[in-house]
Formats: structure tokens, C-alpha cells, sequence
């Protein structure tokens, strides 16, 4: 059975508490197990970074690029393989984590412009023979905290950006499926990244922790539940640091009387179930203005629910695969059952579903509840598994309003074929990412990605411009050189 341990200064390097078990989600069965970490590894990690840190800060922005443009090369040279490593420990179908994969090398692509990136401001004359000019410099040794579900794609929308603005960077990925982690750090060494400059812990709670308190940690980037992001905010806040923390999400897709049903459906279809809705930025709520088109959009999407092709991730015609682990999806269910209890119209039950090749395997059918009110637990909760809720609203107004009414602000949409419905939504929807005609809004790497309200808790989005700017801190300077010198002492402020 294959331990996946720590990388520090190039080298694996084992864990210092008990290892913990990796699952194969489709069959049920540990397949590896994890070196986890506590303080001890931590300080080594950090102290690593420490030393690699000035010869790399101070590497031309053109040499970091350069070893981007290796990274990239290497990435889509193994494709193939990392798509393999999520989905064998995730559960994921190897078409979704080729998607995933392709969405994180877009970032390693953005930094590969790092030279333009960090270009600073100059403007002569300021004053008589005063000149002043600002540029962006590294902030030091960062962290980033990820996720189970996209295990390849959120670690690359951190360490790409921390190290090609001249940061050294330590990976804390999820421990229930860490293959695709730790075969994108060898591989950006392999790049030629010097020693020292990524490194990688395997650990839990002590680990984080050990990383918030950390003196030398400058800044910590965090994706995951909003319950541990408001924990990382305010910890590292408190130790002085520069924090990035994402939330849940609950988002909604408002569907128009005038929108195309069976297209709309089609759409909710992937944003639902896509994933077995593992997606911080799944739709998990279809709205509706009016009767009419509730029943429509339910007479659609319930039959596509009812026979979505359920498998392993080797199974080539397989359209959604198992949830992480056997607790995730009990607590899934427990989730449908309070929605059946709260007094919800469950159309589509998947909690009954088995894979008949695969019995002991964590899969779970697709649901749907129809008459959702924003009173029931399945409405204000993220469930994060695969299943839609339903709610009926009486007017436009009344459906922004119920949007707006909720703690979440990651993502929405609409579907409509009216421009002013649509411009009215984009402008008055207190979300941080919204869709016109597209369910799942996810920012292209040059833009960025962050929500509202309890889904992020920081000042910067990640990636993009607001990455760039997350990762480094302005410097300015303003310089009169000699030639001014004679003209005698002046008292007053500068003007």
C-alpha cells in the first residue's frame, strides 16, 4: 500500500503522527494511506522556504517564467496520469477531472506572463526634479490550505501565483485524496524549480493550525466549508497575516418564463449533478417566477435525474461517480431525509440507489425536491452532493430578493431570452460570480474567482489580477537625486 508523504527541499520526507487511510471511493476500500504531519513537520517545511527564499525572490520575473512555461509542458504531458490520480481517489468521472485539470493549467498559463504582471508605475516630475515610482514585491513564505473535490485545479489556482511573483510556497492539500497534489508539486520541480521553493505537508487540523501560527508564514490561501474558512480568517488574521479564505455556497439558477426549458435543463443537469455535486460552485437551487414553468422545468429534469449513468470512474460511459467518502454521503442522505421532514416534495429519491458492480462503493442516486421554502435546512444549507432543490417564487423582484436574503454569495444565473431581465440580475444580485445563459460562472484565469457575503472572508479574490495582488505588497518610491541639493531647507509638509 503506497504512502504519500511530505516534500521538503526536494525530498519526501515522512509524517511524525499516526498515518490515515485513503479510500477508493468506488469500491469502498483503502487503497493508500497519508504521512500525516504535525508541528514539527511543518517547522521544517517553513524553515526550507526560509532559506530558499532570497536567491528566489530575488530571480528575474523572466527566469521565474520560464520555469512556468516547463510546468505547463510537463502538465499536459501527463494529463492523462493526473486526471487519473483525481478521479481514482476523488471519484470523479475522467472526462470532469480532465476539465478540472484544464482549468488549472489556464492559471499556470496567466503567471507565465508574470513579467508583464508585475510591472510597476513611474511618473517623472512629480515635483521640481522629484520622481516617484511603486512596484510589487513578494510578501515571503505563503501557504495554501485545499480541498478534497478539485485536488489538482485549487492548488493551482494558489502556488502558481504565490511563486512566479517571487514567493516560496507550502501546499497543505486534502489528506482524503492527495495523489493529484503531490504529482503536480514533483512535477513543477521537475520544471526546474529550485529546492525548497514548493513544499508539501500532509497533515489535518495540527497541521493547519501549526501553519496559522507559523511567525514566518506571511499569508494563507484557503478553499473549503465556510465554517473552517471564518476559523482561518480570523486565526490568521489575529497572527498578523494576509488572508484569502473561501466559503460554501448555495447557488441558484433562476429560470425565466420565457427561458428554453429543455435547455435550461440540460444545463442543471452538469451544474447539479456534475461532480455528484462535490462543487463549491454547483447550482443547488432552480428558481421559478411562476407555477407554470416550475412544472416544466420539473417535467423535464426529473426523468434525465432518475437516468443519469451512475459508475466508477473507469467506466467510460459513466456521467457521475461515488461521493468522497462513506461519511459524506450519509450526511448527504441525512440531508434529504430533513428535507422529506421538513414537508418538501421529494420528485426524484436517489438515497435508495446501489451499484450493482461496485455494492460497497460510496455512490449515491441523483434528487429532487420541488415546493422548497427558504425556511427548510435543505434551502439554507450546502449540501454538497447531488441534489436540487425547487423553489417557487411569484415574481421577479421576489426572486432577487430571496437570492439576496441568503448568507451565501458565491454563484448564480439566469436563463432568460429578455436582455433586460438579465442586465437587471447581473446588476442587483448580491453575488460575487453570476452566469447569463452559462450555470456554473466560473472565471476565466486572467479574471478572478471569489464570491460575497459568508463565501469569502479576505480582501482578494484568488487568482488573476487579484491574486497577483493578494501575494505581494506595493512598494513606492519617491527620489530626488543631487542635482536639486542647494536650494535650501524647506520646513513645510510636501506638497
Amino acid at each position: 500500500m503506497r504512502r504519500y508523504q511530505n516534500i521538503i527541499d526536494g525530498q519526501s520526507v515522512d509524517g511524525d503522527l499516526k498515518p490515515t487511510p485513503v479510500f477508493n471511493p468506488a469500491t469502498g476500500e483503502a487503497a493508500a494511506e497519508v504521512a500525516m504531519s504535525g508541528v514539527a513537520v511543518v517547522d521544517k517545511a517553513v524553515a526550507a522556504a526560509r532559506r530558499a527564499l532570497p536567491d528566489w525572490a530575488a530571480t528575474p520575473p523572466m527566469k521565474r517564467a520560464r520555469v512556468f512555461f516547463n510546468y505547463k509542458e510537463l502538465l499536459e504531458a501527463n494529463a492523462d496520469k493526473l486526471a487519473r490520480a483525481i478521479s481514482s481517489q476523488h471519484g470523479k468521472t475522467l472526462a470532469d477531472a480532465r476539465g478540472e485539470l484544464a482549468r488549472g493549467i489556464e492559471v499556470v498559463e496567466f503567471v507565465c506572463g508574470i513579467p508583464h504582471l508585475l510591472r510597476g508605475d513611474f511618473t517623472a516630475d512629480v515635483s521640481a526634479d522629484i520622481d516617484s515610482f511603486s512596484w510589487r514585491q513578494p510578501l515571503g513564505v505563503v501557504a495554501g490550505i485545499t480541498p478534497f473535490n478539485f485536488p489538482a485545479m485549487v492548488p493551482m489556482w494558489m502556488f502558481p501565483v504565490a511563486i512566479a511573483c517571487g514567493n516560496c510556497f507550502i501546499l497543505k492539500p486534502s489528506e482524503k485524496d492527495p495523489a493529484a497534489s503531490v504529482l503536480a508539486v514533483e512535477l513543477l520541480q521537475e520544471a526546474g524549480l529550485p529546492k525548497g521553493v514548493i513544499g508539501l505537508v500532509m497533515g489535518g487540523k495540527e497541521a493547519v493550525d501549526a501553519l496559522l501560527a507559523h511567525p514566518d508564514v506571511r499569508a494563507v490561501s484557503f478553499v473549503g466549508s465556510t465554517d473552517v474558512a471564518r476559523y482561518i480568517y480570523t486565526t490568521a488574521a489575529a497572527a498578523g497575516k494576509r488572508v484569502q479564505a473561501l466559503g460554501g455556497a448555495k447557488n441558484h439558477m433562476l429560470v425565466m418564463p420565457d427561458a428554453e426549458v429543455e435547455k435550461a435543463s440540460d444545463a442543471l443537469m452538469g451544474a447539479v449533478y456534475g461532480s455528484a455535486g462535490e462543487r463549491c460552485m454547483a447550482i443547488s437551487v432552480a428558481v421559478t417566477i411562476d407555477d407554470h414553468t416550475a412544472d416544466r422545468l420539473l417535467e423535464a429534469i426529473a426523468p434525465k435525474v432518475k437516468n443519469i449513468r451512475i459508475g466508477p470512474y473507469d467506466d467510460p460511459q459513466a456521467e457521475m461517480g461515488p461521493l468522497i467518502t462513506a461519511a459524506h454521503r450519509q450526511k448527504v442522505i441525512g440531508h434529504i431525509d430533513a428535507g422529506v421532514k421538513a414537508g418538501a416534495t421529494l420528485a426524484v429519491d436517489g438515497r435508495g440507489y446501489r451499484q450493482p458492480d461496485h455494492p460497497n462503493g460510496f455512490f449515491l442516486g441523483g434528487s429532487v425536491f420541488d415546493r422548497v421554502t427558504p425556511d427548510m435546512s435543505i434551502y439554507t444549507e450546502e449540501i454538497f452532493g447531488p441534489v436540487l432543490c425547487i423553489v417557487r417564487c411569484k415574481s421577479f423582484d421576489e426572486a432577487v430578493a430571496l437570492i439576496n436574503a441568503h448568507r451565501y454569495g458565491n454563484g448564480a444565473a439566469i436563463f432568460t431570452a429578455n436582455g433586460d431581465a438579465a442586465r437587471q440580475f447581473c446588476d442587483r444580485v448580491h453575488i460575487g460570480m453570476v452566469g447569463v445563459g452559462v450555470p456554473i460562472p466560473v472565471p476565466a484565469a486572467f479574471h478572478s474567482f471569489g464570491g460575497w457575503k459568508q463565501s469569502l472572508f479576505g480582501d482578494h479574490a484568488i487568482y488573476g489580477m487579484e491574486g497577483v495582488r493578494f501575494y505581494t505588497q506595493l512598494k513606492t518610491v519617491t527620489a530626488r537625486w543631487p542635482t536639486s541639493i542647494g536650494r535650501g531647507a524647506q520646513f513645510q509638509f510636501p506638497a
